[in-house]
């Protein structure tokens, strides 16, 4: 094995051991608790210009499936490639073992040129990122890079698509607009009948004729999407439903007039807790997001929907009298718990009503 080093901007320095491509690489290192689901993780857009430590200690063992197809999209993996900048593991396996393994985690990495390391005290790096925050980083191999900070980039229109694309021809017209989105997304609302019409980020969705809104995750900073945001401002104004995910919860809640803010180390896991706001009802979640809401500053037709039970933090908001709605966390998970799926068809429903009422 060749030796490769993770280099964070607090000058801490470990070595370990090359998987992957054998090559250098820089972005935000992060770190998720998920237990299983690399293949779904490593292809969330969400992940874009991020080195993603992955806490649980053993990687790779049931390798990475074949692609497989669903009305067009993957059936398997939540987007069309590899978005992370590189990854970060404690024990690799490289002998693998699944029914539906097609390749190794190895040799995934290296179709996409994405560097991997192996050999690091996952629990000492996590430890660090939690106390100091997630810090910029690089992944070392024979030529140095500088030090990127992906945040100060656009990367919802690196990841976002360019054309309108459409899927479905159910009775519910929802426009989805693409910031980074899970596939997953795009099949739970296949799974419901409805006609999917899903547009770039920047796109002025205002001009078409559609019965519901859909805001999408995505990688970065959400006032980076100022296009979406000033889009969404016109939609507000209308009373067609909106539902928000992770990034689209955020550009809801700046559309509304409030504000967004970065968070320590961010929320990147399978088991987050949230807690259904004016209830003793919570829910374990999947979520991958670095940013939130500040419900301090939402006007006062606006309210917090759901609240992290780790740091009190938003993870949701809705309108008080309008079907708008939002969650911080993924309902659709892939992967992850699937407890909170039937808030699409809580904006379905909303869609039907509105559809009645005209």
């Amino acid at each position: 094995m060749k030796q490769v080093k993770l280099v964070l901007e607090d000058g801490t320095e470990i070595q370990g051991e090359s998987f992957g491509a054998f090559t250098s690489a820089a972005g935000e290192v992060v770190f998720s608790t998920a237990m299983t689901g690399y293949p779904e993780n490593l292809t969330d857009p969400s992940f874009a210009g991020q080195i993603l430590v992955l806490t649980y200690p053993m990687v790779g063992n049931y390798g990475v499936p074949g692609e497989e197809l669903y009305e067009s999209i993957s059936k398997i993996f939540e987007s069309d490639k590899i978005h992370i900048a590189g990854l970060v593991v404690n024990y690799y396996s490289e002998e693998h073992s699944h029914w539906n393994a097609a390749k190794s985690l190895g040799d995934w990495l290296k179709e996409y040129n994405i560097p991997g390391i192996f050999g690091v005290d996952t629990r000492m790096l996590t430890k660090i990122l939690r106390e100091k925050g997630a810090m910029l980083g690089k992944i070392v191999a024979e030529e140095d890079v500088e030090l990127h900070d992906p945040n100060q980039d656009n990367l919802v229109a690196q990841v976002s698509p360019t054309e309108v694309q459409h899927y479905g021809t159910g009775q519910h017209k929802i426009v989805l607009v693409d910031c980074g989105t899970k596939t997953n997304i795009i099949r739970c609302f296949l799974q419901r009948d409805v006609e999917l019409i899903r547009v770039p980020w920047d796109y002025d969705f205002t001009t078409l004729d559609y019965d519901g809104l859909f805001l999408s995750n995505g990688p970065g900073d959400p006032k980076m999407c100022e296009p979406t945001i000033q889009h969404l401002q016109t939609a507000l104004g209308q009373d067609k439903p909106i539902f928000g995910i992770c990034l689209g919860s955020q550009l809801m809640g700046l559309a509304a007039g409030g504000d967004t803010f970065k968070l320590k180390y961010g929320h990147r896991s399978h088991n987050q807790p949230v807690l259904l706001t004016g209830t003793k009802r919570s829910y374990i979640t999947s979520q991958n997001h670095g940013f939130a809401v500040d419900t301090d500053t939402l006007p006062a037709e606006w309210e917090m929907l759901f609240e992290n039970l780790n740091d009190g933090t938003c993870e949701g908001i809705r309108h008080k009298t309008k079907p708008f709605f939002s969650t911080q966390f993924h309902p659709e998970a892939a992967g992850g718990p699937e407890d909170t799926e039937y808030l699409f068809d809580d904006f379905l429903k909303a869609v039907a009503e509105y559809k009645a009422a005209k």
